[in-house]
Protein backbone atom coordinates (compact mmCIF):
# COMPACT_ATOMS: atom_id res chain seq x y z
CA UNK A 1 0.00 0.00 0.00
CA UNK A 2 1.60 3.24 -1.14
CA UNK A 3 1.86 6.34 0.98
CA UNK A 4 -0.03 9.33 -0.46
CA UNK A 5 2.06 12.32 -1.48
CA UNK A 6 1.39 15.70 0.10
CA UNK A 7 1.85 18.19 -2.65
CA UNK A 8 -0.91 20.67 -1.80
CA UNK A 9 0.59 22.08 1.39
CA UNK A 10 3.95 22.59 -0.32
CA UNK A 11 2.25 24.42 -3.16
CA UNK A 12 0.38 26.65 -0.75
CA UNK A 13 3.59 27.40 1.12
CA UNK A 14 5.42 28.30 -2.08
CA UNK A 15 2.62 30.59 -3.14
CA UNK A 16 2.41 32.24 0.26
CA UNK A 17 6.14 32.95 0.62
CA UNK A 18 7.91 33.88 -2.65
CA UNK A 19 11.51 32.77 -3.07
CA UNK A 20 13.93 35.23 -1.52
CA UNK A 21 17.08 36.32 -3.30
CA UNK A 22 20.14 35.05 -1.38
CA UNK A 23 22.20 37.71 0.36
CA UNK A 24 25.29 36.77 -1.69
CA UNK A 25 23.30 37.50 -4.85
CA UNK A 26 22.62 41.03 -3.57
CA UNK A 27 26.08 41.79 -2.17
CA UNK A 28 27.85 40.98 -5.43
CA UNK A 29 31.47 41.80 -6.15
CA UNK A 30 30.42 44.55 -8.54
CA UNK A 31 27.95 46.19 -6.16
CA UNK A 32 30.28 46.18 -3.16
CA UNK A 33 33.32 46.95 -5.29
CA UNK A 34 31.80 50.14 -6.73
CA UNK A 35 31.02 51.45 -3.26
CA UNK A 36 34.53 50.58 -2.02
CA UNK A 37 36.16 52.31 -4.99
CA UNK A 38 34.17 55.44 -4.23
CA UNK A 39 35.07 55.51 -0.54
CA UNK A 40 38.75 54.79 -1.26
CA UNK A 41 38.77 57.75 -3.63
CA UNK A 42 37.13 59.95 -0.99
CA UNK A 43 39.83 58.95 1.51
CA UNK A 44 42.57 59.50 -1.06
CA UNK A 45 41.39 63.01 -1.88
CA UNK A 46 41.22 63.81 1.82
CA UNK A 47 44.94 63.05 2.05
CA UNK A 48 45.93 64.54 -1.31
CA UNK A 49 45.95 68.24 -2.03
CA UNK A 50 47.54 68.89 -5.44
CA UNK A 51 48.88 72.41 -5.97
CA UNK A 52 47.11 74.42 -8.69
CA UNK A 53 50.09 74.45 -11.05
CA UNK A 54 51.05 70.82 -10.58
CA UNK A 55 50.63 68.31 -13.44
CA UNK A 56 49.05 66.09 -10.81
CA UNK A 57 45.94 68.27 -10.94
CA UNK A 58 44.87 67.02 -14.37
CA UNK A 59 45.41 63.38 -13.46
CA UNK A 60 43.49 63.82 -10.20
CA UNK A 61 40.60 65.46 -12.03
CA UNK A 62 40.43 62.66 -14.59
CA UNK A 63 40.65 59.97 -11.92
CA UNK A 64 37.93 61.59 -9.81
CA UNK A 65 35.55 61.83 -12.76
CA UNK A 66 36.23 58.18 -13.63
CA UNK A 67 35.44 57.05 -10.08
CA UNK A 68 32.25 59.12 -10.09
CA UNK A 69 31.19 57.44 -13.34
CA UNK A 70 31.83 53.97 -11.85
CA UNK A 71 29.75 54.82 -8.77
CA UNK A 72 27.02 56.36 -10.92
CA UNK A 73 26.47 53.11 -12.79
CA UNK A 74 26.24 51.32 -9.45
CA UNK A 75 23.59 53.76 -8.24
CA UNK A 76 21.63 53.32 -11.46
CA UNK A 77 21.71 49.54 -11.12
CA UNK A 78 20.34 49.57 -7.57
CA UNK A 79 17.75 52.23 -8.43
CA UNK A 80 16.47 50.20 -11.36
CA UNK A 81 16.12 47.10 -9.17
CA UNK A 82 14.22 49.11 -6.56
CA UNK A 83 11.97 50.60 -9.22
CA UNK A 84 11.23 47.12 -10.56
CA UNK A 85 10.15 45.96 -7.10
CA UNK A 86 8.26 49.05 -5.94
CA UNK A 87 6.93 50.25 -9.29
CA UNK A 88 6.46 53.85 -10.38
CA UNK A 89 6.25 56.51 -9.13
CA UNK A 90 7.68 55.29 -5.80
CA UNK A 91 10.54 53.39 -7.42
CA UNK A 92 11.99 56.43 -9.20
CA UNK A 93 11.18 58.62 -6.18
CA UNK A 94 13.73 56.66 -4.11
CA UNK A 95 16.57 57.64 -6.45
CA UNK A 96 15.34 61.22 -6.82
CA UNK A 97 14.95 61.94 -3.12
CA UNK A 98 18.26 60.28 -2.26
CA UNK A 99 20.21 62.55 -4.59
CA UNK A 100 18.25 65.69 -3.75
CA UNK A 101 18.44 65.25 0.02
CA UNK A 102 22.22 64.84 -0.04
CA UNK A 103 22.52 67.84 -2.36
CA UNK A 104 20.48 69.91 0.10
CA UNK A 105 22.75 68.85 2.96
CA UNK A 106 25.83 69.93 0.97
CA UNK A 107 24.38 73.35 0.16
CA UNK A 108 23.38 73.94 3.77
CA UNK A 109 26.83 72.81 4.96
CA UNK A 110 28.50 75.34 2.65
CA UNK A 111 26.16 78.09 3.88
CA UNK A 112 27.05 77.32 7.49
CA UNK A 113 30.78 77.30 6.72
CA UNK A 114 33.15 80.25 6.63
CA UNK A 115 32.86 82.90 3.95
CA UNK A 116 30.06 84.62 2.09
CA UNK A 117 27.65 82.26 0.30
CA UNK A 118 24.52 84.36 -0.25
CA UNK A 119 24.00 83.20 -3.85
CA UNK A 120 25.07 79.55 -3.69
CA UNK A 121 21.53 78.17 -3.48
CA UNK A 122 20.33 80.35 -6.35
CA UNK A 123 23.23 79.35 -8.60
CA UNK A 124 22.87 75.66 -7.73
CA UNK A 125 19.10 75.50 -8.29
CA UNK A 126 19.36 77.47 -11.54
CA UNK A 127 22.12 75.19 -12.84
CA UNK A 128 20.13 72.09 -11.89
CA UNK A 129 17.04 73.54 -13.61
CA UNK A 130 18.92 74.12 -16.86
CA UNK A 131 20.57 70.70 -16.75
CA UNK A 132 17.37 68.77 -16.05
CA UNK A 133 14.89 70.72 -18.18
CA UNK A 134 17.17 70.95 -21.21
CA UNK A 135 20.25 68.72 -21.17
CA UNK A 136 18.87 65.54 -19.59
CA UNK A 137 15.37 65.80 -21.08
CA UNK A 138 16.90 66.71 -24.46
CA UNK A 139 19.28 63.74 -24.49
CA UNK A 140 16.54 61.35 -23.35
CA UNK A 141 14.03 62.49 -25.97
CA UNK A 142 16.65 62.58 -28.73
CA UNK A 143 17.95 59.05 -28.09
CA UNK A 144 14.57 57.51 -27.31
CA UNK A 145 12.82 59.34 -30.14
CA UNK A 146 15.45 58.37 -32.72
CA UNK A 147 15.25 54.72 -31.71
CA UNK A 148 11.47 54.62 -31.89
CA UNK A 149 11.36 56.45 -35.23
CA UNK A 150 13.88 53.97 -36.65
CA UNK A 151 11.49 51.20 -35.61
CA UNK A 152 8.50 53.16 -36.95
CA UNK A 153 6.92 53.25 -33.51
CA UNK A 154 6.23 56.98 -33.38
CA UNK A 155 7.27 59.26 -30.54
CA UNK A 156 7.52 58.65 -26.82
CA UNK A 157 4.05 58.55 -25.33
CA UNK A 158 3.84 59.99 -21.81
CA UNK A 159 1.08 60.27 -19.22
CA UNK A 160 -0.11 63.83 -19.69
CA UNK A 161 -2.01 63.88 -16.38
CA UNK A 162 1.21 63.37 -14.42
CA UNK A 163 3.52 65.47 -16.58
CA UNK A 164 1.17 68.48 -16.46
CA UNK A 165 1.18 68.31 -12.65
CA UNK A 166 4.98 68.39 -12.59
CA UNK A 167 5.22 71.31 -15.01
CA UNK A 168 2.43 73.31 -13.37
CA UNK A 169 4.15 72.95 -10.01
CA UNK A 170 7.51 73.92 -11.50
CA UNK A 171 6.13 77.08 -13.09
CA UNK A 172 4.71 78.20 -9.74
CA UNK A 173 7.70 77.22 -7.57
CA UNK A 174 10.35 78.63 -9.90
CA UNK A 175 8.43 81.89 -10.31
CA UNK A 176 8.22 82.31 -6.54
CA UNK A 177 11.86 81.32 -6.05
CA UNK A 178 13.54 83.42 -8.73
CA UNK A 179 10.98 86.11 -9.57
CA UNK A 180 9.29 87.11 -6.32
CA UNK A 181 12.48 88.30 -4.53
CA UNK A 182 13.02 90.90 -7.26
CA UNK A 183 9.43 92.09 -7.06
CA UNK A 184 8.71 92.09 -3.32
CA UNK A 185 12.09 91.46 -1.66
CA UNK A 186 15.05 93.65 -0.76
CA UNK A 187 18.23 93.49 -2.88
CA UNK A 188 17.15 90.20 -4.42
CA UNK A 189 16.40 88.51 -1.09
CA UNK A 190 13.22 87.90 0.89
CA UNK A 191 12.63 89.73 4.15
CA UNK A 192 12.35 87.57 7.28
CA UNK A 193 8.51 87.37 7.26
CA UNK A 194 8.48 86.72 3.52
CA UNK A 195 11.13 83.99 3.87
CA UNK A 196 9.13 82.25 6.59
CA UNK A 197 5.95 82.39 4.51
CA UNK A 198 7.67 81.15 1.32
CA UNK A 199 9.44 78.30 3.17
CA UNK A 200 6.23 77.13 4.84
CA UNK A 201 4.17 77.45 1.65
CA UNK A 202 6.73 75.62 -0.50
CA UNK A 203 7.01 72.74 1.96
CA UNK A 204 3.22 72.48 2.27
CA UNK A 205 2.68 72.38 -1.50
CA UNK A 206 5.49 69.86 -2.00
CA UNK A 207 4.25 67.60 0.81
CA UNK A 208 0.71 67.69 -0.57
CA UNK A 209 2.01 66.83 -4.04
CA UNK A 210 4.01 63.84 -2.72
CA UNK A 211 0.99 62.61 -0.76
CA UNK A 212 -1.19 62.66 -3.88
CA UNK A 213 1.55 61.29 -6.15
CA UNK A 214 2.19 58.23 -4.01
CA UNK A 215 -1.45 57.76 -3.05
CA UNK A 216 -4.74 58.55 -4.76
CA UNK A 217 -3.15 59.90 -7.97
CA UNK A 218 -0.37 57.33 -8.39
CA UNK A 219 -1.96 56.17 -11.66
CA UNK A 220 -1.14 59.57 -13.19
CA UNK A 221 2.58 58.77 -12.99
CA UNK A 222 2.78 55.34 -14.62
CA UNK A 223 3.35 54.49 -18.27
CA UNK A 224 0.26 54.88 -20.42
CA UNK A 225 0.48 51.25 -21.55
CA UNK A 226 0.53 49.96 -17.96
CA UNK A 227 -2.77 49.31 -16.13
CA UNK A 228 -3.35 51.74 -13.23
CA UNK A 229 -2.04 50.11 -10.04
CA UNK A 230 -3.61 49.85 -6.62
CA UNK A 231 -0.59 51.81 -5.43
CA UNK A 232 -0.83 51.46 -1.67
CA UNK A 233 -1.61 47.75 -1.71
CA UNK A 234 1.06 47.01 -4.34
CA UNK A 235 3.79 48.77 -2.37
CA UNK A 236 2.82 47.09 0.90
CA UNK A 237 2.82 43.67 -0.80
CA UNK A 238 6.24 44.37 -2.33
CA UNK A 239 7.70 45.45 1.02
CA UNK A 240 6.31 42.38 2.80
CA UNK A 241 7.50 39.97 0.12
CA UNK A 242 10.96 41.49 -0.47
CA UNK A 243 11.76 43.29 2.79
CA UNK A 244 15.37 42.12 3.03
CA UNK A 245 16.16 42.72 -0.64
CA UNK A 246 14.73 46.24 -0.52
CA UNK A 247 16.65 47.09 2.66
CA UNK A 248 19.96 45.82 1.23
CA UNK A 249 19.47 47.66 -2.06
CA UNK A 250 18.62 50.95 -0.30
CA UNK A 251 21.78 50.66 1.81
CA UNK A 252 23.90 49.85 -1.26
CA UNK A 253 22.36 52.77 -3.15
CA UNK A 254 23.18 55.18 -0.31
CA UNK A 255 26.72 53.84 0.18
CA UNK A 256 27.43 54.11 -3.55
CA UNK A 257 25.86 57.55 -3.95
CA UNK A 258 27.48 59.31 -0.99
CA UNK A 259 30.97 59.13 -2.57
CA UNK A 260 29.58 60.83 -5.70
CA UNK A 261 28.38 63.78 -3.65
CA UNK A 262 31.55 64.00 -1.54
CA UNK A 263 33.83 63.68 -4.55
CA UNK A 264 31.82 66.34 -6.39
CA UNK A 265 32.36 68.67 -3.44
CA UNK A 266 36.15 68.10 -3.63
CA UNK A 267 36.03 68.35 -7.41
CA UNK A 268 34.66 71.89 -7.16
CA UNK A 269 37.92 73.21 -5.70
CA UNK A 270 40.03 71.47 -8.34
CA UNK A 271 37.80 72.79 -11.13
CA UNK A 272 38.07 76.31 -9.74
CA UNK A 273 41.87 76.03 -9.86
CA UNK A 274 41.78 74.61 -13.38
CA UNK A 275 39.41 77.28 -14.70
CA UNK A 276 41.52 79.99 -13.08
CA UNK A 277 44.62 78.66 -14.84
CA UNK A 278 42.72 78.56 -18.14
CA UNK A 279 41.08 81.93 -17.47
CA UNK A 280 37.65 80.34 -17.80
CA UNK A 281 34.43 81.67 -16.22
CA UNK A 282 34.13 80.44 -12.61
CA UNK A 283 30.37 79.84 -13.02
CA UNK A 284 31.17 76.86 -15.28
CA UNK A 285 32.47 75.03 -12.21
CA UNK A 286 29.01 75.05 -10.62
CA UNK A 287 27.46 73.79 -13.85
CA UNK A 288 29.90 70.87 -14.10
CA UNK A 289 29.42 69.92 -10.45
CA UNK A 290 25.61 70.01 -10.74
CA UNK A 291 25.84 67.82 -13.82
CA UNK A 292 28.05 65.28 -12.07
CA UNK A 293 25.84 65.13 -8.98
CA UNK A 294 22.82 64.30 -11.13
CA UNK A 295 24.75 61.89 -13.37
CA UNK A 296 22.99 58.77 -11.99
CA UNK A 297 19.59 60.33 -12.63
CA UNK A 298 20.64 61.37 -16.15
CA UNK A 299 21.88 57.87 -17.02
CA UNK A 300 18.66 56.32 -15.71
CA UNK A 301 16.52 58.78 -17.68
CA UNK A 302 18.33 58.14 -20.97
CA UNK A 303 18.08 54.38 -20.48
CA UNK A 304 14.37 54.72 -19.71
CA UNK A 305 13.84 56.71 -22.92
CA UNK A 306 15.80 54.09 -24.87
CA UNK A 307 13.37 51.49 -23.52
CA UNK A 308 10.40 53.67 -24.52
CA UNK A 309 9.42 54.56 -20.93
CA UNK A 310 8.46 58.18 -21.48
CA UNK A 311 6.66 58.68 -18.19
CA UNK A 312 9.63 57.36 -16.25
CA UNK A 313 11.74 60.02 -17.96
CA UNK A 314 9.32 62.65 -16.68
CA UNK A 315 9.25 61.11 -13.20
CA UNK A 316 13.04 61.18 -13.04
CA UNK A 317 13.64 64.61 -14.59
CA UNK A 318 10.66 66.74 -13.64
CA UNK A 319 10.28 64.89 -10.34
CA UNK A 320 13.92 65.58 -9.48
CA UNK A 321 13.54 69.29 -10.19
CA UNK A 322 10.31 69.53 -8.17
CA UNK A 323 12.10 67.85 -5.26
CA UNK A 324 15.15 70.09 -5.65
CA UNK A 325 13.11 73.28 -5.46
CA UNK A 326 10.63 71.93 -2.93
CA UNK A 327 13.38 70.93 -0.47
CA UNK A 328 16.35 73.22 -1.21
CA UNK A 329 14.54 76.56 -1.10
CA UNK A 330 12.80 75.99 2.27
CA UNK A 331 16.00 74.57 3.80
CA UNK A 332 18.09 77.55 2.65
CA UNK A 333 15.48 80.08 3.79
CA UNK A 334 15.21 78.43 7.22
CA UNK A 335 19.01 78.44 7.61
CA UNK A 336 19.01 82.11 6.61
CA UNK A 337 16.41 82.90 9.28
CA UNK A 338 18.44 81.08 11.95
CA UNK A 339 21.82 82.58 11.01
CA UNK A 340 20.57 86.05 10.08
CA UNK A 341 21.94 85.70 6.55
CA UNK A 342 19.70 86.74 3.64
CA UNK A 343 20.13 84.27 0.76
CA UNK A 344 19.77 85.94 -2.63
CA UNK A 345 17.46 84.15 -5.07
CA UNK A 346 16.65 86.84 -7.65
CA UNK A 347 18.23 86.09 -11.04
CA UNK A 348 19.57 88.52 -13.62
CA UNK A 349 17.62 89.23 -16.83
CA UNK A 350 19.57 86.62 -18.81
CA UNK A 351 18.82 83.93 -16.23
CA UNK A 352 15.15 84.91 -16.08
CA UNK A 353 14.86 84.75 -19.88
CA UNK A 354 16.55 81.34 -20.09
CA UNK A 355 14.37 79.96 -17.32
CA UNK A 356 11.21 81.27 -18.99
CA UNK A 357 12.25 79.81 -22.35
CA UNK A 358 13.06 76.45 -20.73
CA UNK A 359 9.66 76.24 -19.05
CA UNK A 360 7.85 77.35 -22.23
CA UNK A 361 9.66 74.72 -24.32
CA UNK A 362 8.90 72.06 -21.69
CA UNK A 363 5.20 72.96 -21.66
CA UNK A 364 4.96 72.75 -25.45
CA UNK A 365 7.01 69.53 -25.64
CA UNK A 366 4.75 67.68 -23.21
CA UNK A 367 1.47 69.29 -24.22
CA UNK A 368 0.90 66.64 -26.88
CA UNK A 369 0.49 62.92 -26.42
CA UNK A 370 3.93 62.10 -27.79
CA UNK A 371 7.38 63.66 -27.47
CA UNK A 372 9.82 63.19 -30.35
CA UNK A 373 13.50 63.47 -31.18
CA UNK A 374 12.84 66.93 -32.66
CA UNK A 375 11.60 68.10 -29.26
CA UNK A 376 14.82 66.78 -27.73
CA UNK A 377 16.93 68.74 -30.21
CA UNK A 378 15.15 71.97 -29.20
CA UNK A 379 15.87 71.31 -25.51
CA UNK A 380 19.54 70.72 -26.29
CA UNK A 381 19.66 73.97 -28.27
CA UNK A 382 18.33 75.88 -25.26
CA UNK A 383 20.98 74.26 -23.06
CA UNK A 384 23.69 75.26 -25.55
CA UNK A 385 22.40 78.85 -25.31
CA UNK A 386 22.64 78.63 -21.52
CA UNK A 387 26.28 77.49 -21.70
CA UNK A 388 27.00 80.28 -24.18
CA UNK A 389 25.53 82.91 -21.84
CA UNK A 390 27.31 81.37 -18.85
CA UNK A 391 30.71 81.43 -20.57
CA UNK A 392 30.34 84.98 -21.89
CA UNK A 393 32.68 87.55 -20.28
CA UNK A 394 31.04 89.65 -17.59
Amino acid sequence: MSTPTRTAPASRTAAASPARIPLRALLTFGAVGRALVGWIAVGGLALLSPPPTSPLLGATLAGTVAVIAVCAFGVVRQAERLAARLGDPLGTLVLTLSIVLIEVVLIVAVMLGPGEHATIARDAVLAVSMIILNLVVGLALLTGGMRRSARRQGGLRHNRAGTSQYLGLLVALLAVTFGAPELVGIDGAFSAPQAAAVAAGTLAVYAFFLWRQTGAQAADFVEVAVPPPAAGHAVRRAVRAHRRELAVRVVLLALTMLPIILLSHDLAGMLDHGLALLHGPPMLSGLVIAGIVFLPEAITAVRAAWAGQAQRVSNLCHGALVSTVGLTVPAVLIVGLVTGENPVFAVDPAGALLLAVSLAVSLTTFAGRRATAAHGAVHLAVFALYVLVLSAPA
